[in-house]
């Protein structure tokens, strides 16, 4: 579909922008006609260029003919030409859009991120874990503070029984022992609680 549609069919040659614009901000509906035909052309260009999205580009250009029919009173002859006073719209319209577009797409993917449900054997398995863990924690408890030391230092920090003997000062044999005594409890007591 050709997208830009003139308002008082082809344009005729283009009439000087400022004197339009002067009419047009006193509220005149033809030198609008006029300046659109001057205008339309270009910005729809601009735009599209900007979004490459026709059917967005044709939206965003009727909202810059409106912003200018609405904003006609802001133009300064004195700053400048019609022409870039114009596109200067059309380009932030233009901008405006895709950061719009943007962030609605990352807002979705958020959206759509935090909605996920968890799956029934992953909320079963972690309440599982957890309740493995308290019961760890729990026999853990039970162990003397020697035997309990001796089991977090190998198993939790990873450390040999020649490096727990080294790290508690005591002699190896005194520390195979202690673990010893204490994997039977922990054994036990975890076995109790199944």
């Amino acid at each position: 579909m050709s997208s830009v549609v003139f308002l008082r069919g082809r344009p005729e040659p283009s009439p000087d922008l400022k004197t339009v614009m002067e009419r047009v901000t006193r509220g005149d509906h033809e030198a609008f006609a006029h300046l659109y035909d001057a205008v339309a052309g270009p910005v729809f260009g601009l735009v599209r260029r900007v979004l490459r999205d026709e059917a967005q580009s044709e939206e965003v250009m009727q909202d810059v003919m409106l912003e200018v029919w609405r904003g006609a009173a802001r133009y300064d002859p004195h700053r400048g030409d019609v022409m870039p006073w114009v596109m200067t719209i059309a380009h932030r319209r233009a901008v405006d859009r895709v950061r719009y577009c943007r962030a609605a797409a990352d807002r979705d993917q958020r959206a759509a991120a935090g909605t996920r449900e968890i799956p029934f054997d992953e909320v079963a398995e972690r309440a599982e874990a957890h309740l493995d863990h308290q019961q760890v924690r729990h026999c853990l408890r039970r162990l003397t503070d020697l035997q309990r030391e001796s089991v977090l230092l190998a198993f939790y920090q990873g450390l040999t029984y020649r490096e727990v003997a080294e790290r508690l000062r005591a002699p190896l044999g005194t520390v195979k022992t202690r673990m010893r005594d204490a994997l039977i409890r922990l054994r036990d007591c975890l076995g109790a609680g199944s």
